[in-house]
């Protein structure tokens, strides 16, 4: 909390994690037999950035701290966190509600592609539908014990981020954008947006940001000069995290074995949030 804090916070243009949401009549109630802990989004200004990745590393790096971690996935039309995780199960449902799929290690997963019959299905749904089956993750879902949950939120600032933000009571969001000039113009539509929403950016995430010789331990910036930092100062968020191109980490992904990736770029992000 920031010093000599009023608790006002229609007056006060800093990212503190104490920050006071004003009363929100579209919050949405989750399951009965389910008890969040901290909500955090992850999102982005545009697709392709990286942002999947992140929201499956933060929720890795949680549970190997012990913590009950879940993931829902409300990138509707495009759900890529079964795929990180290696799960090609269905969820199931009984009169009680709709249970997550776990995985390996334990976290807690919903997404679109656990209920579809084949995982490469179009969803073909407009806004309405869409937001609507978000909500239902939320209210519909027996979570159970969850210490943190992160919200993989669509790209953009569209219909439904918006029904992220005014639906379910966020604790706060990271940003994930790359290097890219234009990518850097899209991400400030991002963090106004949430600020917009009076919800804290907690950090900003540079995915792609760099490359590192296997020779000589040299980094190079594959995509021109990083101004995530220039972006972070601008808008008062303290932790920024980057993250190279690896060969390595990609492979995970792909092969479903996100939850064996090695690596401390965001081990400093994670101790905020939590």
């Amino acid at each position: 909390m920031e010093k000599e804090c009023t608790h006002d916070c229609s007056s006060c243009a800093s990212n503190c994690s104490e920050r006071v949401r004003e009363k929100n009549d579209f919050l949405e109630t989750p399951h009965e037999l389910s008890h969040i802990g901290k909500v955090i989004g992850v999102m982005s200004g545009k697709g392709g950035v990286g942002k999947s990745l992140v929201t499956s590393m933060l929720a890795v790096l949680a549970r190997r701290r012990g913590k009950r971690v879940a993931i829902l996935d409300a990138d509707i039309t495009g759900p890529s966190i079964p795929k990180s995780f290696g799960l090609r199960g269905h969820a199931v449902a009984d009169e009680t509600g709709l249970y997550p799929v776990l995985s390996a290690t334990g976290v807690e997963v919903m997404s679109l592609n656990l209920l579809a019959e084949n995982e490469t299905d179009p969803v073909v749904w407009r806004g309405p539908v869409l937001a609507g089956a978000v909500k239902q993750f939320w209210t519909d879902v027996i979570w159970g014990e969850v210490d943190v949950m992160f919200i993989d939120m669509p790209p953009g600032t569209g219909d439904v981020p918006l029904t992220v933000f005014q639906s379910i009571p966020l604790n706060g969001v990271v940003v994930v954008a790359t290097p890219q000039e234009l990518v850097g113009m899209i991400v400030e539509k991002a963090l106004n947006m949430a600020n917009l929403m009076r919800v804290p950016v907690l950090g900003l995430v540079e995915n792609m940001s760099y490359a590192v010789c296997p020779g000589c331990g040299k980094r190079f910036s594959l995509f021109g000069e990083s101004r995530i930092d220039e972006a972070a100062a601008r808008f008062h968020v303290k932790r920024v995290a980057k993250l190279p191109v690896d060969p390595r980490l990609a492979a995970a992904v792909d092969g479903g074995a996100v939850e064996a990736f090695e690596g401390d770029w965001l081990n400093d992000l994670l101790a905020d949030i939590l």
